[in-house]
């Protein structure tokens, strides 16, 4: 097997367009993982927060997540994020604001954890070529952000102790309008690739 994301006669994802056989293939693939949590603890720099809004500060990392995962596939996808959370939990200063460890991230750690699940199923969905068009892009990175928030939400409820609506209000509400942004981005960006990726296959 040459690649973590195997697929019927071409690429599943961008990342399978990278040669590599046997060893050749794992260090590719752990080049991957180690680059794709950079890039995202790279994004988490990009934020800010307003306590008068919500604990949770505004990053770029949702718009990492999806690009990892749809670029990378499920697995070397979720792999990067869950090297993402374990190294930042461990102390890697790569969480927002370059903060790291478990009470910097308490907050926020409903949502770290969303991101490896999300990475997964954005990168499944895009190995079986949902982001060759902008539409079923959109969809997918439209599913990754849901499931950031169904893990992220209840998982702060418990860290504030407030209920539903308060949960709302902290911790999906003031990010709706961000988050979509970042998802037409993200969204655009990958049909865009396989386009220029096509382009010169046929030069």
């Amino acid at each position: 097997m040459t690649t973590l994301n195997p697929s019927l006669g071409r690429p599943g994802t961008l990342a399978d367009l990278i040669p590599g056989t046997g060893a050749t293939a794992l260090v590719r693939d752990g080049a991957l993982v180690v680059g794709g949590a950079a890039f995202t603890g790279l994004a988490a720099q990009v934020s800010f927060t307003i306590p008068s809004i919500s604990p949770v500060p505004y990053t770029l990392q949702t718009f990492a997540v999806l690009l990892v995962g749809a670029s990378f596939g499920a697995i070397r996808g979720a792999l990067s994020m869950a090297l993402y959370l374990v190294a930042g939990l461990a102390g890697v200063p790569w969480f927002a604001q370059q903060a790291s460890g478990y009470d910097a991230a308490k907050v926020t750690m409903g949502y770290l954890a969303g991101f490896v699940i999300a990475a997964a199923v954005v990168g499944y969905l895009s190995s079986r070529g949902n982001d060759r068009r902008f539409l079923s892009s959109t969809a997918e990175m439209f599913l990754g952000t849901l499931i950031i928030y169904a893990v992220g939400v209840p998982i702060l409820m418990n860290t504030l102790d407030v209920n539903l609506a308060t949960g709302l209000e902290y911790g999906l509400y003031p990010f709706v309008v961000t988050d979509t942004l970042k998802v037409l981005a993200a969204a655009g960006l990958l049909p865009l690739a396989w386009k220029l990726v096509n382009r010169d296959k046929k030069a």
